[in-house]
Protein backbone atom coordinates (compact mmCIF):
# COMPACT_ATOMS: atom_id res chain seq x y z
CA UNK A 1 0.00 0.00 0.00
CA UNK A 2 1.31 3.82 -0.77
CA UNK A 3 0.65 5.87 1.86
CA UNK A 4 0.10 9.58 0.62
CA UNK A 5 0.91 11.27 3.48
CA UNK A 6 4.02 9.79 3.72
CA UNK A 7 4.75 10.14 -0.11
CA UNK A 8 3.80 14.32 0.14
CA UNK A 9 6.13 14.86 3.01
CA UNK A 10 8.89 16.20 0.66
CA UNK A 11 5.63 17.83 -1.81
CA UNK A 12 7.77 20.19 -2.87
CA UNK A 13 11.09 18.78 -4.03
CA UNK A 14 8.89 15.86 -5.25
CA UNK A 15 7.49 18.09 -7.50
CA UNK A 16 10.07 20.15 -9.15
CA UNK A 17 11.37 17.27 -11.64
CA UNK A 18 7.47 17.54 -12.70
CA UNK A 19 7.40 20.49 -14.00
CA UNK A 20 10.87 21.02 -15.28
CA UNK A 21 9.58 18.03 -17.49
CA UNK A 22 6.34 19.44 -18.86
CA UNK A 23 8.60 22.83 -19.24
CA UNK A 24 9.98 20.70 -22.14
CA UNK A 25 6.58 19.46 -23.59
CA UNK A 26 5.50 22.20 -26.17
CA UNK A 27 2.02 20.96 -26.88
CA UNK A 28 -0.53 24.03 -27.34
CA UNK A 29 -3.68 21.89 -27.85
CA UNK A 30 -3.61 18.43 -27.02
CA UNK A 31 -6.98 16.82 -27.26
CA UNK A 32 -6.08 14.62 -24.52
CA UNK A 33 -3.29 14.36 -21.91
CA UNK A 34 -3.14 11.25 -19.75
CA UNK A 35 -0.68 11.68 -16.57
CA UNK A 36 0.56 7.28 -15.90
CA UNK A 37 1.23 6.87 -12.57
CA UNK A 38 -0.02 9.84 -10.97
CA UNK A 39 -0.08 8.91 -7.15
CA UNK A 40 -2.15 11.61 -5.27
CA UNK A 41 -2.92 13.66 -8.15
CA UNK A 42 -1.83 17.23 -6.72
CA UNK A 43 0.52 17.74 -9.86
CA UNK A 44 -2.21 16.12 -12.75
CA UNK A 45 -4.48 18.55 -11.46
CA UNK A 46 -1.83 21.44 -12.70
CA UNK A 47 -2.53 19.88 -16.32
CA UNK A 48 -5.53 21.39 -16.29
CA UNK A 49 -4.41 24.96 -15.58
CA UNK A 50 -1.93 24.54 -18.62
CA UNK A 51 -4.24 22.67 -21.02
CA UNK A 52 -8.06 24.05 -19.93
CA UNK A 53 -9.61 22.85 -23.30
CA UNK A 54 -8.11 19.05 -22.72
CA UNK A 55 -9.38 15.73 -21.27
CA UNK A 56 -7.30 15.30 -18.36
CA UNK A 57 -6.86 11.92 -16.96
CA UNK A 58 -5.19 10.06 -14.05
CA UNK A 59 -4.14 6.49 -13.82
CA UNK A 60 -2.38 4.56 -10.75
CA UNK A 61 -2.00 1.36 -9.29
CA UNK A 62 -2.27 2.27 -5.62
CA UNK A 63 -6.36 2.74 -4.62
CA UNK A 64 -4.95 4.84 -1.60
CA UNK A 65 -3.16 7.29 -4.27
CA UNK A 66 -6.52 7.42 -5.74
CA UNK A 67 -8.83 8.12 -3.27
CA UNK A 68 -6.73 11.45 -2.70
CA UNK A 69 -7.08 12.11 -6.19
CA UNK A 70 -10.53 12.09 -6.19
CA UNK A 71 -11.06 13.89 -3.16
CA UNK A 72 -8.96 16.20 -4.40
CA UNK A 73 -11.00 17.18 -7.32
CA UNK A 74 -14.04 16.56 -5.26
CA UNK A 75 -13.34 20.08 -3.18
CA UNK A 76 -12.45 21.72 -6.28
CA UNK A 77 -8.34 22.30 -4.75
CA UNK A 78 -6.23 22.51 -7.95
CA UNK A 79 -3.07 23.19 -6.14
CA UNK A 80 -3.16 27.05 -7.49
CA UNK A 81 -4.83 26.40 -10.59
CA UNK A 82 -8.53 27.14 -9.91
CA UNK A 83 -11.45 25.06 -10.41
CA UNK A 84 -12.20 22.93 -13.14
CA UNK A 85 -15.76 23.26 -14.74
CA UNK A 86 -14.95 19.73 -15.55
CA UNK A 87 -13.00 18.20 -12.71
CA UNK A 88 -9.87 15.60 -13.86
CA UNK A 89 -10.82 12.07 -13.86
CA UNK A 90 -8.71 9.23 -12.03
CA UNK A 91 -8.77 5.85 -11.92
CA UNK A 92 -7.07 2.46 -10.62
CA UNK A 93 -5.21 0.79 -13.21
CA UNK A 94 -1.47 -1.01 -14.08
CA UNK A 95 0.37 1.19 -16.55
CA UNK A 96 1.58 -2.27 -18.38
CA UNK A 97 -1.96 -3.04 -19.46
CA UNK A 98 -2.51 0.92 -20.16
CA UNK A 99 -3.07 1.80 -24.30
CA UNK A 100 -4.05 5.26 -25.79
CA UNK A 101 -7.11 6.08 -26.87
CA UNK A 102 -6.81 7.69 -30.38
CA UNK A 103 -7.01 11.29 -28.84
CA UNK A 104 -4.26 10.89 -26.78
CA UNK A 105 -1.58 13.57 -27.69
CA UNK A 106 0.28 13.47 -24.26
CA UNK A 107 1.38 10.97 -22.51
CA UNK A 108 3.43 12.15 -18.95
CA UNK A 109 4.99 9.52 -16.51
CA UNK A 110 6.33 10.93 -13.58
CA UNK A 111 8.61 8.68 -10.93
CA UNK A 112 6.76 5.54 -12.22
CA UNK A 113 8.93 3.41 -15.03
CA UNK A 114 11.34 2.08 -12.27
CA UNK A 115 8.78 0.42 -10.38
CA UNK A 116 8.02 -1.50 -13.56
CA UNK A 117 9.98 -4.55 -15.10
CA UNK A 118 10.06 -4.58 -18.68
CA UNK A 119 9.29 -0.71 -18.89
CA UNK A 120 11.19 -0.36 -22.26
CA UNK A 121 8.63 -2.15 -23.90
CA UNK A 122 6.43 -0.49 -22.76
CA UNK A 123 7.81 3.03 -24.00
CA UNK A 124 7.92 1.46 -27.44
CA UNK A 125 4.68 0.09 -27.67
CA UNK A 126 3.20 3.46 -26.46
CA UNK A 127 5.18 4.99 -29.03
CA UNK A 128 4.02 2.99 -31.55
CA UNK A 129 -0.03 3.34 -30.85
CA UNK A 130 0.21 7.20 -30.27
CA UNK A 131 -0.93 9.18 -32.63
CA UNK A 132 1.59 11.04 -35.17
CA UNK A 133 2.41 14.20 -33.76
CA UNK A 134 2.22 13.18 -29.98
CA UNK A 135 4.29 13.68 -27.15
CA UNK A 136 5.83 10.97 -24.33
CA UNK A 137 7.32 12.50 -21.75
CA UNK A 138 8.61 10.79 -18.20
CA UNK A 139 11.16 10.78 -15.81
CA UNK A 140 13.06 8.22 -13.51
CA UNK A 141 15.09 8.78 -10.60
CA UNK A 142 18.61 7.77 -11.90
CA UNK A 143 20.14 7.39 -8.11
CA UNK A 144 20.16 3.68 -7.35
CA UNK A 145 24.07 4.11 -7.07
CA UNK A 146 23.72 6.91 -4.33
CA UNK A 147 24.44 6.20 -0.96
CA UNK A 148 21.18 6.18 0.42
CA UNK A 149 20.34 2.67 -2.27
CA UNK A 150 24.06 1.62 -1.20
CA UNK A 151 23.64 1.58 2.26
CA UNK A 152 19.90 0.06 1.87
CA UNK A 153 21.03 -2.40 -0.03
CA UNK A 154 23.63 -3.35 2.49
CA UNK A 155 21.25 -3.62 5.59
CA UNK A 156 19.08 -5.24 3.56
CA UNK A 157 21.67 -7.92 2.71
CA UNK A 158 22.73 -8.90 6.28
CA UNK A 159 22.21 -12.24 7.70
CA UNK A 160 18.30 -11.33 9.29
CA UNK A 161 16.97 -9.84 6.44
CA UNK A 162 18.81 -11.01 3.04
CA UNK A 163 16.15 -14.14 2.19
CA UNK A 164 13.24 -11.94 2.31
CA UNK A 165 14.25 -8.67 1.35
CA UNK A 166 16.85 -9.91 -1.57
CA UNK A 167 14.15 -10.28 -4.42
CA UNK A 168 12.27 -6.95 -3.58
CA UNK A 169 16.30 -4.53 -4.01
CA UNK A 170 16.75 -3.36 -7.39
CA UNK A 171 20.04 -2.43 -8.24
CA UNK A 172 19.62 -0.88 -11.94
CA UNK A 173 16.19 -0.80 -13.12
CA UNK A 174 16.32 2.17 -15.22
CA UNK A 175 18.76 2.90 -18.27
CA UNK A 176 20.66 6.61 -19.06
CA UNK A 177 19.29 9.22 -20.67
CA UNK A 178 21.05 8.22 -23.80
CA UNK A 179 19.74 4.54 -23.95
CA UNK A 180 16.54 5.77 -23.26
CA UNK A 181 16.82 8.67 -26.46
CA UNK A 182 18.23 5.62 -28.80
CA UNK A 183 15.83 3.16 -27.77
CA UNK A 184 12.92 5.65 -28.63
CA UNK A 185 14.80 7.21 -31.70
CA UNK A 186 14.62 3.82 -32.87
CA UNK A 187 10.60 4.09 -32.67
CA UNK A 188 10.48 6.53 -34.65
CA UNK A 189 10.17 9.25 -32.17
CA UNK A 190 12.09 12.91 -32.19
CA UNK A 191 13.94 13.37 -28.74
CA UNK A 192 14.80 15.22 -26.09
CA UNK A 193 16.95 13.52 -23.30
CA UNK A 194 18.69 14.90 -20.73
CA UNK A 195 19.51 14.41 -16.55
CA UNK A 196 19.50 16.40 -13.37
CA UNK A 197 21.12 16.66 -10.21
CA UNK A 198 19.17 18.31 -7.83
CA UNK A 199 20.64 19.23 -4.01
CA UNK A 200 17.50 18.81 -2.19
CA UNK A 201 18.18 20.92 1.42
CA UNK A 202 16.31 18.54 3.93
CA UNK A 203 15.72 20.06 7.50
CA UNK A 204 16.89 18.04 10.30
CA UNK A 205 14.02 18.30 12.69
CA UNK A 206 12.47 15.51 14.77
CA UNK A 207 14.30 12.32 15.41
CA UNK A 208 14.47 10.49 12.27
CA UNK A 209 16.83 11.65 9.75
CA UNK A 210 15.44 12.85 6.92
CA UNK A 211 16.78 10.82 4.12
CA UNK A 212 15.29 8.24 5.93
CA UNK A 213 12.03 9.90 5.97
CA UNK A 214 12.56 10.58 2.55
CA UNK A 215 12.63 7.10 1.69
CA UNK A 216 9.93 5.69 3.65
CA UNK A 217 7.42 7.77 1.19
CA UNK A 218 9.21 4.99 -1.98
CA UNK A 219 12.41 3.38 -1.14
CA UNK A 220 11.36 1.67 1.73
CA UNK A 221 7.66 0.99 1.13
CA UNK A 222 8.21 -2.47 0.02
CA UNK A 223 10.38 -3.77 2.78
CA UNK A 224 7.98 -2.06 5.46
CA UNK A 225 5.50 -4.07 3.38
CA UNK A 226 7.56 -7.30 3.63
CA UNK A 227 8.40 -7.48 7.50
CA UNK A 228 6.40 -7.55 10.74
CA UNK A 229 6.12 -4.68 13.45
CA UNK A 230 9.62 -5.87 14.66
CA UNK A 231 11.74 -6.54 12.09
CA UNK A 232 10.93 -2.60 10.40
CA UNK A 233 11.37 -0.90 13.55
CA UNK A 234 15.30 -2.56 14.14
CA UNK A 235 15.21 -2.11 10.12
CA UNK A 236 14.62 1.01 9.73
CA UNK A 237 16.67 1.76 13.07
CA UNK A 238 20.01 0.23 11.68
CA UNK A 239 19.39 2.44 8.32
CA UNK A 240 18.64 5.69 10.22
CA UNK A 241 22.47 5.00 11.63
CA UNK A 242 23.78 4.25 8.17
CA UNK A 243 22.24 7.23 6.48
CA UNK A 244 23.17 9.42 9.32
CA UNK A 245 26.89 8.41 8.71
CA UNK A 246 26.27 8.95 4.75
CA UNK A 247 24.38 12.25 5.53
CA UNK A 248 25.78 14.09 8.19
CA UNK A 249 23.66 17.25 9.55
CA UNK A 250 25.34 20.71 8.45
CA UNK A 251 24.21 24.05 9.29
CA UNK A 252 20.76 22.02 10.77
CA UNK A 253 20.18 20.26 7.50
CA UNK A 254 21.36 17.45 5.41
CA UNK A 255 22.23 18.03 1.64
CA UNK A 256 20.80 15.36 -0.39
CA UNK A 257 21.89 15.12 -4.02
CA UNK A 258 19.34 13.26 -6.04
CA UNK A 259 20.06 12.52 -9.92
CA UNK A 260 17.06 12.27 -12.02
CA UNK A 261 16.56 10.92 -15.76
CA UNK A 262 14.44 12.83 -17.99
CA UNK A 263 13.10 12.33 -21.76
CA UNK A 264 10.21 14.23 -24.05
CA UNK A 265 9.84 12.29 -27.39
CA UNK A 266 7.66 13.00 -30.16
CA UNK A 267 6.22 10.33 -32.25
CA UNK A 268 6.33 10.54 -35.72
CA UNK A 269 8.84 12.91 -35.65
CA UNK A 270 11.68 10.95 -37.27
CA UNK A 271 9.44 9.97 -40.18
CA UNK A 272 8.52 13.67 -40.88
CA UNK A 273 12.19 14.58 -40.89
CA UNK A 274 12.79 11.79 -43.58
CA UNK A 275 9.95 12.32 -45.95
Amino acid sequence: MWDPSTYLRYGDERSRPFHDLLARVPAERPRAVVDLGCGPGTLTTTLAGRWPDSRIAGLDSSAEMIARARALTRVGSLAGAGVLAEPVSFSVGDVRSWHPEPDVDVVVCNAVLQWVPGHRELLTRWAAALPAGAWLAFQVPGNFAASSHRALREVAGRDRWRETLAPLLREAPVDDPVDYAALLVGAGCAVDAWETTYVHLLPAAGTDHPVLAWMEGTALRPVRAALDAGGWADFRAELGVRLAEAYPVRQGQVYFPFRRIFVVARTGARAEENS
